[in-house]
């Protein structure tokens, strides 16, 4: 089935899946054949294989398994020169070993790293010497060989221990231990056995990663050269994104991570089977499962994305887990029926601030937060007509902000990373009384689509937030109501510049000609989308009608710092009328009226000193191993971190000028903006 719609760019992945049949080689060499087919033949750029493309493929691989330059140094890589210009090349032919022997490779590397990290751990360590090192090690070059490599794994611990012991300045006595019913305290361990553990952790999932899984990442490594958001997804990591677009998945309810060699519970989802329960607490340890057939799994030692396919299941099926008490350390069985749960955090929320505005008039502000366009397609595609989806969630909230009469709307997008592109034409729909809301053109086509219900939603005042960091949908949603006059939109100098359409293709049908075995998922650019003046989204992003200075208008973040990205252009204009044709002149007053409410602003004042501090901690190289200069940057850096905390967090002011939640400047100015917009 193929699903033609943005992705989620800043999408967390859901562990989510049922456990799969054993793969073998004849499978591996379908699916490594039929992804460089698929993108060969169908990829946007129609990019072809060459010797430049297979080196970059190989070089793509090793830096996913070692981003930071950590396990893998020259000499290792000397021996594997030859394969870089043959990786491409032997993929199209389905021969994958490579994978796995590099995987080995990495595996021993980073045993050796363990055993090298006990030894240093145990011994006296000398921070006072005047050290350094490396804060961005993706672009600094590797070791030459297995002295420089060890000499750099001694600098990195001392890193992590710096890191460990600062925050440890930072911890008060309630973040120390958490207090349980009898008041004991869990101690938190020194910071050599912190790091320890977490290798512990990360050793545990690279020995007990699956096969497909360890093939998938020099797949993806492939399909990242034809495109910076092309993508190779093993079975789990579709299902996953299956789980986020349709904000729901079968099981328990329970956020899990994995701590110490144990699946450890960090939070409940109200509601769902675990929390009603009464059974389960945050802190808990699953140790292990049982299926109703009465098939049973060790959990320990487990990595929790292989742990969640034995917890997770069918709906109404029944599972008994074996839990150690985070408390009493105690252990008891629970047995919990499987539900549908509802990710109610990623959903679309809406709110009513009430301000007092400048002539003196109490205003209603309605602000929507929309993390994401989500949309439930297989349910969508049966034709439930009830289907989970973010325009009937937003439509809900505007019919009630109009019951409540606000005087004016705000869309937060500043967070959101895209996702559906129906749902962006539908949701831009809400606010128009018909009209283009974006072009798409393939290698073949090109479509213009809008909104065909003349009807409006909500019809009054609308101001669009948006920062460096909304991409895809949000960029076609709030570029349709910028450009037909519909709305202002204010927020980052742009917007984060991805103007391609991505193709989602199951690889399974495929290969069911042979044996019907999850083959997992290709993602792919297939087209570019337009805005109706024409141009593109690409690299250069939507740009706001009033900037407002923000901590992501500092960020290098966007289309432009990604490798393989396609180029900006622009096609023929659409038709489209201005919704207010003198929507230009009430700009220019509401730039003049924010720009003087934030030079008066004491909040906005400290945010501006703190992005000041923001672009000295951003632009330094590296950071001091010497803990008596560390402890002078980590003074500076905790006192930004705090500030940012406070910053990022959603916020709004009472008509008593006092903030209800923590501050957020830019969402206050913002609905100011949206306020003065209602009087003009």
């Amino acid at each position: 089935m193929k699903k033609l719609l943005f992705l989620l760019f800043f999408a967390a992945l859901w562990l989510h899946g049922a456990p799969q049949a054993q793969y073998t080689s004849d499978d591996f060499r379908r699916i490594s054949a039929m992804l460089a087919q698929v993108l060969d033949k169908n990829h946007y750029s129609d990019v072809r294989m060459s010797d430049e493309l297979s080196c970059r493929i190989f070089d793509n691989f090793i830096d996913d398994l070692d981003p930071e330059r950590i396990f893998f140094c020259e000499d290792d890589l000397k021996p594997l020169a030859h394969e870089r210009l043959l990786t491409g090349y032997r993929l199209q032919q389905g021969e994958y070993s490579l994978a796995f022997r590099v995987y080995e490779l990495f595996r021993k590397r980073y045993a050796e790293y363990r055993e090298f990290s006990g030894k240093f751990l145990a011994g006296k360590i000398d921070f006072s010497q005047n050290e350094s090192y490396s804060v961005n090690r993706r672009r600094e070059p590797r070791s030459r060989n297995r002295q420089e490599l060890t000499s750099l794994w001694s600098k990195y611990l001392k890193h992590q221990l710096l890191i460990y012991k600062l925050m440890e300045l930072n911890d008060t006595p309630e973040k120390k231990g958490n207090a349980d019913a009898g008041n004991k305290k869990v101690t938190v361990p020194a910071p050599e056995k912190r790091i320890l553990q977490r290798q512990r952790d990360f050793g545990n999932a690279i020995e007990k990663r699956e096969k497909i899984d360890i093939l998938g990442i020099l797949l993806n490594a492939m399909a990242t050269t034809y495109g910076a958001h092309s993508s190779y997804q093993p079975p789990k990591a579709s299902e996953d994104f299956d789980i986020h677009m349709s904000l729901s998945l079968i099981g328990i309810g329970a956020t899990l991570t994995s701590e110490n060699g144990y699946i450890k519970i960090v939070e409940l989802v109200p509601g769902g089977p675990a929390a009603r329960s009464g059974k389960l607490k945050v802190n808990d340890r699953l140790i292990r499962v049982t299926q109703e057939n009465g098939e049973s799994t060790d959990l320990i030692d487990m990595p929790v994305s292989q742990a969640v396919t034995f917890i997770r299941g069918e709906k109404g099926s029944k599972v008994t887990i074996d839990v150690l008490s985070g408390e009493a350390g105690n252990v008891s069985k629970v047995t919990l029926v499987r539900e549908k749960i509802n990710l109610e955090e990623s959903a679309a929320k809406g709110d009513i601030r009430e301000i007092r505005h400048s002539n003196g008039k109490v205003l209603k502000v309605g602000v929507i937060t929309l993390p994401g366009f989500y949309m439930n397609f297989s349910e969508a595609a049966s034709g439930n007509s009830a289907a989970r989806r973010a325009s009937t969630d937003v439509r809900n909230i505007l019919e009630r902000f109009n019951k409540a009469k606000v005087d004016s709307v705000l869309f937060d997008l500043r967070r959101n990373g895209g996702g559906s592109l129906p749902d962006a034409i539908i949701m831009a729909g809400l606010f128009m009384k018909g009209g283009p809301v974006v072009r798409v053109k393939g290698k073949e086509s090109s479509n213009l689509y809008g909104d065909d219900d003349k009807k409006i939603v909500y019809s009054g005042p609308l101001v669009v937030l948006t920062s460096k960091l909304s991409a895809s949908a949000a960029e076609i949603f709030s570029a349709a109501l910028r450009d037909s006059g519909r709305a202002v939109m204010v927020g980052d100098s742009r917007t984060f510049g991805k103007s391609t359409v991505l193709n989602v293709e199951d690889l399974t049908p495929y290969n069911s000609l042979f044996r019907r075995i999850n083959a997992g998922t290709v993602i792919f650019e297939s087209a570019m989308f337009y805005r109706i003046t024409g141009c593109s989204v690409q690299q250069l992003g939507v740009q706001p009608d009033i900037l407002l200075p923000s901590l992501t208008e500092e960020m290098e973040v966007g289309e432009m710092y990604y490798d393989n990205h396609l180029p900006w252009d622009q096609t023929t204009p659409a038709s489209y009328k201005a919704f207010d044709p003198g929507m230009k002149n009430k700009i220019a007053v509401l730039k003049t009226n924010s720009a003087k409410r934030i030079a008066a602003s004491p909040e906005y004042g400290k945010l501006l000193r703190q992005i000041e501090l923001y672009r000295k901690i951003r632009n330094r190289k590296s950071v001091s191993l010497n803990e008596t200069q560390r402890r002078k940057e980590y003074a500076a850096e905790k006192q930004l971190i705090e500030e940012t905390e406070k910053i990022m967090e959603e916020s709004g002011t009472s008509v008593s000028g006092k903030d209800k939640r923590s501050s957020d400047p830019v969402l206050a100015e913002a609905v100011n903006i949206a306020a003065d917009l209602s009087q003009l």
